[in-house]
């Protein structure tokens, strides 16, 4: 055997004279690897930023919250011994101009510790402490929708503020979670001017802490929670200041990744075509070393350098491409993350997409190379119109360990390991369909009857003919078509959704904090703007669920799946019927008159997740005083109406001495909400009115941004079907040629031989838009369902023109390969044959 070095000249200087054969692999390659290490660069650069920011976006070390209270004078005491402490009181209420006009914002009254942690600035520069009395700081998105200028005054309940400046950055916004308006800053002591905290008002305080450097939070939390075991407050510590945001882009993030690692594969179907392709132009160079004495695991080898510095050098160029991503993207789109990834490199991220790359250039590239150890000198001269050997058993094994290792790499650093496996195994079983639908249309097609007409007699023997590509174009054009169609489903299923079941169906208004004593009020009001209005009415309060069939929430070492409701304080309120847009599953709803001990209805998907049963108990701890309710039933609800609804609805009675208020919904003609928007501001100046359309607009935001980034994955996997298609077309050439030639020999003219082939791809591409279509909906589904919880409802038109354009491309794509192969000259390609 040949030392390295020497495989390495030979094969160094072979590569140098044709290079142009492994560019399919370089190609499809770079992609998969860099949109794999794109996105998991960005994910793990958002991921960290929020754990170096930990304390500045929670405001302290450790947070506890408290809904609808504030902290008793023990509890701060507590606070206070254990590091320096800062309190701030937040809720959601209109802000009113002197013109009348109103805009619902979130108000927030903080001490004078505040900011803990970070900076506040105004737009005049950094402040420390809460703005002078009297004095509020407002955003600038509230200034420009309310016309207000600095020095200007804007009132809050019943007081009214003096503008002294525009917030330019909020040090803990995000921390703060998701807020339904602009935020505006008072000093904790007006707050109390304001009239807006009363019995039963909706508010949440929160005590941040910042610890001596020695103190544990997590000691710190447990100690004081076993110091004051009814307070109900809620603990956040700066290991996560902002929970919600890291699972939404851990849990997006591990699925754009798969969404990758699908691309990759594909991108490894064009792999094996690329290295299958450069062989069969390698003919005569692998049969010349074979003549001179080359065994055939020296030609391997040689040839086997060469993929792999090529495949090198492509994962090293993704690699780059996907370490540069984030600040290319933050530069971009910064606003639309939620916090702008530092400019560094992730190894992790970057080690993982070059093992998933080096992998898929293993699994793929093997089998081509490994056949030509079975072919001696002699036949590779005919390998032509000779069909591959069947792979060796070791090359079956090598290639089963890097598939494995990849579905092992895929789970092992899955967020959610079940859903990796299962999008893993319906991506395999996709392609196991495929590669089987290419081997029934070769034998259907050597089972069909000959056709008359001789171009369609020819391109139906092109499908199974010795050495046919249909097998590797089924996969490409099934790949490709299918990723249209899903990606049309997607799109339309989210727009409908959007533009037309929700806001059909919405509300005009949401009002919180309506005093119960003033419900008769509010609701004449309503009327007499709007005879025909629809006025929902219920009890809201605020808990959070601390006991569920005996077990304590607190004693969790880690929550159960799904359980999302055991995380803070949730919405709580009690009915004497069942609620609009609610079913009952399981059990039976109290009797209208019910008198007796607690009872709670819930939703049955939490109740699930939770394993609840009928009969069993939970609790939950409102206003520090904890309430247990008996399981009487189990309920759908349909929340997409906008309407009010709770995953936790109790029987009358069970929270009578707890302070409340109403929320409603309501639903006028247009014409009468601008005049209830004004009115209802000042007749309850307590009561926070928001818009719906607004929600709409955020949520409408959201989801086409969610909608755009998987767009944005999944052309990846396009452009890498397009790939592996032009990669087939490439790796039948040589024998096309020989047809090509052989056609002309027999008189046949440029047009009759373009025609053959055109009905060839035609019939491919007509099989494969209804497998397509049936497949790609089916995939659109479970992402439209299962991803974003909506209905499934493709614009038909639209996905149906997708399928038309996709066919289309596919079958230009094919005649562009096949235009060259009219120009061969039939002596020239007989002399190379």
């Amino acid at each position: 055997m040949l030392p390295l070095a020497s495989l390495w000249r030979i094969a160094r200087r072979d590569l140098a004279a044709r290079i142009r054969g492994l560019r399919l692999l370089a190609v499809c390659l770079f992609l998969g690897v860099a949109t794999l290490a794109a996105i998991g660069s960005l994910t793990r650069g958002i991921t960290s930023e929020l754990e170096t920011r930990g304390q500045t976006i929670l405001g302290g070390d450790i947070e506890f919250g408290l809904p609808q209270r504030q902290a008793t004078a023990q509890e701060m005491a507590a606070f206070r011994g254990a590091g320096d402490a800062s309190a701030t009181v937040r809720m959601r209420a209109m802000a009113n101009a002197p013109d009348g006009d109103a805009l619902l914002s979130e108000l927030k009254a903080v001490d004078g510790e505040y900011p803990l942690y970070g900076t506040m600035r105004l737009e005049s520069g950094a402040r420390r402490g809460p703005p002078p009395a009297g004095a509020i700081w407002v955003g600038a998105d509230l200034a420009s929708r309310l016309d207000l200028q600095v020095g200007e005054d804007v009132k809050f309940g019943d007081k009214s503020f003096r503008i002294d400046g525009i917030i330019a950055e909020e040090p803990d916004r995000l921390g703060e979670g998701f807020t339904l308006g602009p935020v505006a800053i008072i000093g904790l002591n007006d707050l109390a001017a304001t009239q807006l905290i009363q019995p039963g008002s909706l508010y949440e305080s929160k005590y941040r802490v910042r610890l001596p450097d020695d103190a544990n939070p997590e000691a710190v939390g447990k100690r004081l929670t076993g110091q004051f075991p009814e307070a109900g407050w809620e603990i956040t510590d700066r290991s996560n200041g902002a929970p919600g945001t890291r699972r939404f882009i851990e849990r997006m993030g591990q699925f754009l990744s798969l969404v990758g690692l699908a691309a990759l594969v594909i991108a490894g179907i064009g792999v094996g075509n690329g290295v299958a392709s450069y062989l069969a132009g390698k003919r005569p160079g692998l049969a010349t070393l074979k003549v001179l004495g080359a065994d055939s695991g020296t030609v391997m080898r040689i040839y086997g350098l060469q993929i792999l510095a090529v495949a090198a050098v492509s994962i090293f160029a993704g690699l780059v491409v996907g370490a540069l991503a984030p600040a290319a993207i933050s530069a971009v789109a910064g606003d639309v993350l939620p916090v702008k990834p530092g400019i560094a490199i992730y190894p992790l991220p970057l080690l993982i997409s070059a093992a998933y790359g080096l992998l898929i250039a293993i699994a793929f590239a093997l089998p081509p190379l490994a056949a030509t150890r079975q072919v001696p000198a002699a036949g590779l001269f005919r390998a032509t119109i000779d069909g591959m050997a069947r792979p060796e058993k070791r090359t079956i094994f090598a290639v089963g360990t890097a598939l494995a290792a990849i579905i092992a790499l895929a789970v092992g650093t899955a967020r959610e390991p079940l859903f990796a496996l299962g999008f893993v195994g319906a991506a395999s079983g996709l392609l196991l369909l495929l590669v089987g639908i290419g081997w029934l249309v070769r034998k259907a097609a050597s089972l069909a009857p000959r056709p008359k007409q001789p171009l369609l007699r020819l391109a139906v023997a092109n499908l199974h003919r010795p050495g046919a590509a249909t097998g590797a174009l089924v996969v490409a054009l099934g790949l490709g078509l299918t990723l249209f169609v899903t990606l049309a489903a997607i799109q339309t299923s989210i727009t409908a959704e959007i533009s037309r079941t929700v806001p059909q169906r919405a509300p005009s208004f949401f009002v919180l904090d309506i005093p119960r004593d003033g419900a008769a009020e509010f609701r004449a009001m309503v009327t007499k703007a709007a005879p025909d209005a629809e006025v929902n009415m219920i009890p809201a309060l605020r808990g959070s669920v601390t006991e569920y069939a005996g077990q304590r929430v607190d004693e969790l070492a880690e929550l159960p799946e799904g359980a999302w409701v055991l995380r803070g304080d949730r919405g709580l309120t009690y009915s004497t019927t069942l609620p609009n847009g609610s079913e009952l599953t399981a059990g039976q709803w109290w009797a209208a008159d019910y008198k007796g001990p607690p009872l709670v209805s819930v939703e049955a998907e939490v109740a699930t997740s939770l394993g609840l049963k009928i009969g069993d108990t939970l609790s939950v701890n409102v206003l520090g005083v904890e309430v247990q309710g008996k399981v009487a039933s189990f309920r759908t609800v349909e929340w997409d109406n906008f309407g009010l609804n709770y995953v936790l609805v109790f029987s009358p009675g069970s929270f009578d001495a707890a302070p409340h208020n109403m929320v409603a919904t309501v639903a006028v003609p247009p014409a009468a909400e601008a005049e209830l928007a004004r009115s209802i501001p000042r007749a309850f100046p307590s009561a926070s009115l928001i818009a719906v359309r607004d929600v709409i607009g955020q949520v409408t935001t959201l989801l086409t941004q969610m909608s755009q980034a998987i767009a944005a994955a999944a052309s990846i996997a396009i452009l890498a079907g397009i790939a592996v298609l032009i990669g087939a077309i490439a790796a039948s050439r040589e024998r096309r040629v020989y047809d090509s030639v052989i056609l002309k020999l027999l008189g046949a003219t440029r047009g009759q031989i373009l025609g053959a082939q055109g009905l060839e791809y035609a019939v491919l591409a007509l099989i494969l838009a209804a497998l397509s279509l049936g497949i790609g909906l089916a995939a659109g589904w479970y992402v439209v369902t299962q991803l974003f919880d909506f209905t499934f409802a493709p614009d038909p038109f639209v996905v149906g023109m997708t399928l038309l354009g996709g066919a289309g491309l596919a079958f230009l794509i094919g005649i562009a390969g096949s235009w060259p192969l009219l120009s061969v000259r039939p002596a020239s390609a007989l002399r190379s044959l």
